[in-house]
């Protein structure tokens, strides 16, 4: 063999193993799925990090200058100002979980578009699941465009769902990507059927889970007009005795410290047994 020849040899003997390399890297096998990326919990909230720094600095400012006001107590105070900072995050994570369920209440539109798609319109099923995907709400948009790019590059079904689970990290999506991998491998006559009885299943979710908001509304109400109990309590204990003074002594200050955690533990207590239980996610 030439030199020349030798060289090239070399050279496509070097890239095959440096594109051998990349694509174990760059894409790992089925058998090792790739786990959800993690974000940062501001991130996940859709707040920036100059936002939430001056939201609960705000937040800490007049707790504790309310604190100080009504205790006379800089203990108190600080106490008032760190639990006020909750208040924003509770919000940002409500605003969070309101635009999850939004998503969520997408499925069965979703699965009524594939399901046209692969009956009506003789779609295939990845072209059906990729078309579906880019009219599926804004949180979803990069998830299914991601499995796009990854089934345009590999064609490999299986592993383009697993990816898609991973990304969307949702309890239905897990149902849909498994049960349109058993009919992509072993054929889709049934698909319909499926597809029908996953929208069922999941209308009947959804109306559940309205049910349940509705019944709630009264008795989460009823939770922020107590929080209300305390803050008047306390107003009124200026007018009664030695008023504010009695509040900055070391048993007012010990009272007021405790009170402030008490309802703060109460509060959170209450918001953790009123939360809905999320379908639990079987195919990870």
């Amino acid at each position: 063999m030439s030199p020349g020849a030798e060289g090239a040899a070399a050279a496509l003997a070097a890239a095959g193993g440096v594109y051998l390399l990349y694509t174990s890297f760059a894409y790992p096998s089925p058998a090792r799925p790739s786990r959800r990326r993690w974000r940062p919990p501001l991130v996940e909230m859709g707040v920036s990090p100059l936002e939430a720094s001056a939201t609960l600095f705000a937040a800490l400012a007049a707790g504790a200058a309310a604190g100080f006001l009504l205790f006379a107590s800089p203990v108190a105070a600080a106490v008032a100002g760190v639990l006020t900072m909750g208040l924003p995050l509770s919000g940002w994570r409500a605003r969070v979980e309101a635009r999850r369920e939004r998503a969520g209440e997408a499925w069965p539109r979703v699965l009524e578009e594939i399901r046209l798609r692969t009956g009506s319109l003789g779609r295939s099923i990845p072209q059906a699941l990729f078309d579906a995907g880019r009219h599926a709400p804004p949180e979803w948009r990069s998830a299914f465009a991601e499995a796009e790019r990854e089934w345009l590059l590999t064609t490999d079904f299986s592993r383009t769902l697993t990816l898609l689970k991973s990304r969307l990290a949702d309890a239905t999506a897990d149902v849909v990507c498994e049960t349109l991998v058993v009919a992509q491998e072993l054929g889709g006559a049934d698909l319909d059927g499926r597809l029908r009885a996953l929208i069922e299943d999941r209308n009947q979710d959804l109306e559940d889970r309205k049910d349940a908001a509705t019944r709630q509304a009264g008795v989460r109400f009823a939770r922020r007009f107590v929080l209300l109990v305390p803050l008047g309590m306390a107003l009124a204990g200026l007018s009664i005795g030695t008023g504010r003074s009695a509040y900055a002594s070391p048993g007012g200050q010990a009272a007021v410290v405790a009170a402030l955690v008490s309802v703060a533990a109460c509060w959170a207590w209450s918001g953790r047994l009123m939360r809905l239980p999320r379908p639990p996610r079987v195919f990870e």
